[in-house]
Formats: C-alpha cells, structure tokens, sequence
C-alpha cells in the first residue's frame, strides 16, 4: 500500500489554510500538513479541526511554529510552542509533528532540545520529526544557523523529516540522508531545488534532486509515514495556475509511490 499523500498548507500561501482544505479535497489528496505560522487560522486548533471535518480532509502532520518569522506564535518560549504543536497534533488526529533544529542564540532551548524531543514523543505517541535543513548564505558567505548543525542525523534522533528542497540548498545526497535518517525517518517533504544556496520548494521533477527515486525508495520498503508536497506557489498569479502546480505534484508523488510497491520476484 502507497503512502498517504498530503499537501502542506505553506503551499498555497499567499492564500490561507481553507485555500489549503479545499485544493487538497479538490485535488484528491489524502490529508494536509498544518504549517503554524502568522496566519491567524493555522494558530486556531478548534477553527482548524472545523475545517478537516467540513471538507472530510484529515490533518495527518502539524508543523511546528518554528521559522525566523514565527518566533513568537503562540508563545515566545521555543519549548512551550514544541509543547503546543504536540498538543495540536493529538487534538488534531495527526501522528507527527514536524521541528526545525534550535538556532544557535536559542542556547537554553539547544541544550535541552534533544530531551524535550524524546519526552513529547513518549507522552503524547506522537512522532516528533526533526527536519534536515541548510546553511544561509549572506554577502557570499555561508553560515549555519542551527544549534548543533543542519543536518539531525549527527546528533541523532528518533524520528526525522527529509526535505528534499533542503537537501539541494544545502549541497546534500539526499539518498545518503534518507540512508542515515534509516528506521527513524517519519516524515518526507516533496519537493525539489535546482542546488542553489536558496530554500526554492519547487515542484517535484523540475529541480535537480533525486525525487522520484526517493519515492520509489520509500515505496519498496513499506514506508509508514506520509509524504507532504510542500512546494512554493507564492508567484502563481492565480488560482488556476495554483492548482496546476499542485495537481502535477500530486501526479508525479502518486505515479513514482506507486512504481515500486509491488516487491520484485
């Protein structure tokens, strides 16, 4: 059986979370990802639960508020809103939750992110899935921003989300990721980056990373986890064109999900 294929909220900006709802149930896709940021909708468990249930389109992920731009949704202390993401998540129905690695100035919540990681996990069941990110370039000069690195695999965790648009930003094998990330990967982010040092979330199939074989990879091996497009639509200048973007990342997910299901004799 192929993954559950969702679409993440963040991919319909600058429209809002029912945009979301209502293209994934449109489109045909199994769930969304709730990305928490400034949209006064995503902060709304409750608003957002009344929206899963009018359109029959499940939460199957919360991401938690987590950017440079969302440092005080919710709460202005980095634990509390881990916490609160977590609490959505089982209010919500969903079985993972989506994290960024600390930033480095974020000292107190670096030196205990690890265990509060482990602890949410244990006491909500839900997985808490550290995502793999990249440097930041500024003036020709690259920095790394995160407490201890981009990469969670050095560190180590239980659970992981692979992002593929952060793999190419970061000069990254995917494959080698998806190989150390192992047992422990929960999540993936569908999308694509020409290898540049931008975050560009393109479509799957029109960038340079190795999307349809980490598909096929997760496919053969009875992946248990949901696979979210989480592709930039923000220069889409209508809904039309919104909707092609995102009904070819749903064809391209469910064509290469589906190549390799069936295990070779």
């Amino acid at each position: 059986m192929s993954p559950p294929v969702a679409l993440s909220t963040a991919s319909v900006y600058p429209e809002a979370v029912p945009a979301a709802f209502a293209l994934a149930r449109e489109l045909g896709y199994d769930g969304v990802e709730l990305m928490v940021w400034t949209d006064r909708v995503s902060q709304d468990v409750a608003a957002v639960a009344r929206l899963a249930d009018a359109s029959g389109v499940p939460v199957v992920a919360v991401h938690a508020p987590c950017l440079a731009v969302t440092q005080r949704v919710w709460s202005p202390d980095p634990v509390e809103r881990l916490r609160r993401a977590v609490g959505a998540a089982v209010d919500l129905g969903a079985r993972a939750v989506v994290v960024h690695p600390p930033f480095r100035w974020q000292r107190h919540y670096a030196a205990t992110f690890a265990d509060e990681v482990r602890r949410a996990e244990e006491h909500a069941g839900v997985a808490v899935a550290v995502e793999n990110m990249f440097p930041v370039a500024r003036g020709g000069v690259r920095a790394v921003p995160y407490s201890p690195g981009f990469d969670p695999t050095v560190p180590g965790h239980r659970h992981y989300t692979l992002d593929l648009s952060h793999t190419a930003a970061a000069g990254v094998d995917a494959m080698a990721l998806l190989d150390r990330m192992g047992a422990g990967l929960a999540h993936v982010h569908l999308t694509d980056g020409s290898g540049g040092p931008r975050d560009e979330h393109l479509v799957p199939g029109r960038g340079g990373q190795p999307c349809a074989q980490v598909c096929e990879r997760l496919a053969a091996s009875g992946f248990g986890g949901a696979v979210v497009l989480e592709v930039s639509t923000r220069r889409c200048r209508t809904r039309a064109e919104r909707e092609t973007a995102l009904a070819e990342s749903l064809l391209f997910a469910r064509l290469h999900l589906r190549a390799t299901a069936a295990p070779a004799p």
